[in-house]
């Protein structure tokens, strides 16, 4: 999807999000959502293209079949046809050639010689590139339009960036296209004429429509492919569920000895000085009312880390016992987050042998489970300047502890200290 995309570019996309209105809604209501056996975590796409090496028809127009495996086995297909404008004379005549829906397209965007019709022009902000997706076929339980969306934002990913239009047919015939049709209003698709929606990847609305969809996905595989939120749930299917699962554990730990790793090295470095935030670094990223602390204070902190990784591997409950660990605990959920999502071979031989679950890395329920409060991330904001004064009048009225960084290490509770002789892992 649109790669980048800030507030300019959604100014420049707020003009035609209205045109859906009742469709979209009618829609996206009649959306059923996935059954309990429809669990997205086992699924993957494989993209298939080949054409002749010295091949001048070939080039400006590519077909791709996309197969979704559940295991190994193929239980949905989908054609997507790339044309790129600038490698092809008349990019309206290649896609007719095609035939089935990029011809239907190719009528409705391009004139007779080949040049772009003005409604698409004034419709779409970079006129160029497109990718038409049709010919889908998807066996139960998974013909459902969050999952073919799932397909689609994957495609558009893979073969598209931020200068093309993906068309879809607009259809409430055929089981098949509707569900096309369905997905693309799920992925903030407009509609362009009676058979045709597009989606703008230079747009900011698709990416946020895609991040939309993604995470219903993530949530309904936590799940096992049910719906906590539909009203078909069972909460006892939920109960007792353990959030700290072996892989979410030891991702979790690992990131805790990384942030170990990079505050003992900063403690060494800065010493005494003073922390900046324009410097960068762990110390520098924490609330600016530590910035002037010590070297003593900052080896706590390395130390939290070092205690909070420890609990982790040892398979002890994990809960922060004192302010600096509350904060040590809040980057390390962050920095576990990161690595899931950009670091995925880390993360697989991390959690080699571990087993699965559904709740694996479900880093949000996390940060809702062990934590009694979140009055330590208060800090960050300026406009709360002095709330760590214990004798002010908000810290006294929202009954808040030990936020002074001088009090960071004291214990909540004296009975659940940690042992004061345990050392400092680096001199």
């Amino acid at each position: 999807m649109a790669r980048g995309a800030g507030v300019v570019l959604a100014s420049l996309g707020s003009h035609r999000r209205g045109r859906l209105h009742g469709e979209a809604k009618s829609m996206t209501d009649q959306a059923t959502r996935p059954p309990a056996k429809a669990d997205p975590s086992t699924l993957t796409l494989e993209f298939r293209h080949g054409h002749r090496l010295v091949d001048p028809g070939a080039e400006g127009v590519q077909a791709w079949k996309i197969a979704l495996l559940a295991g190994d086995e193929a239980v949905a297909r989908v054609r997507a046809t790339r044309g790129q404008h600038w490698k092809t004379h008349n990019l309206g005549e290649r896609l007719a050639d095609e035939g089935s829906f990029a011809a239907v397209a190719a009528k409705h965007v391009f004139d007779e010689d080949g040049q772009f019709r003005a409604e698409y022009e004034n419709f779409v902000d970079l006129p160029g590139n497109v990718l038409v997706v049709d010919d889908l076929h998807v066996e139960a339980p998974w013909d459902n339009p969050w999952i073919v969306a799932g397909v689609i934002s994957s495609i558009i990913v893979r073969l598209t960036d931020n200068q093309y239009a993906v068309i879809l047919p607009r259809s409430s015939g055929d089981t098949m296209s509707a569900l096309l049709t369905e997905a693309g209003v799920l992925l903030a698709a407009e509609p362009f004429s009676d058979e045709l929606l597009i989606i703008d990847t230079s747009l900011a609305a698709p990416e946020e429509a895609t991040h939309r969809v993604r995470e219903h996905l993530r949530s309904r595989a936590r799940y096992g492919g049910a719906d906590p939120l539909s009203e078909d749930w069972d909460e006892d299917d939920d109960e007792g569920e353990e959030i700290l699962t072996p892989r979410t554990r030891a991702v979790l730990c690992l990131a805790l000895q990384q942030l170990s790793a990079q505050a003992w090295q900063e403690v060494a470095t800065l010493g005494d000085q003073p922390a900046q935030r324009t410097a960068g670094g762990l110390f520098g990223s924490l609330p600016r009312v530590t910035w002037r602390q010590n070297a003593s204070w900052r080896r706590q902190m390395a130390r939290a880390f070092d205690d909070l990784a420890a609990d982790c591997a040892s398979g002890t409950d994990v809960e922060p016992r004192c302010t600096g660990e509350e904060m040590a605990l809040h980057l390390g959920i962050a920095r576990a987050q990161d690595l899931t999502r950009n670091r995925p071979r880390l993360v697989r031989d991390t959690v080699a042998g571990l087993p699965e679950d559904r709740a694996d890395f479900d880093w949000d329920a996390c940060s809702d489970v062990l934590f009694q409060d979140y009055d330590v991330l208060m800090l960050f904001d300026n406009s709360l300047d002095g709330i760590e004064d214990p004798e002010g009048d908000v810290h006294q009225s929202l009954g808040m502890v030990n936020l002074a960084p001088g009090d960071w290490f004291d214990a909540f509770d004296p009975e659940q200290a940690r042992d004061p002789d345990r050392g400092f892992r680096h001199p």
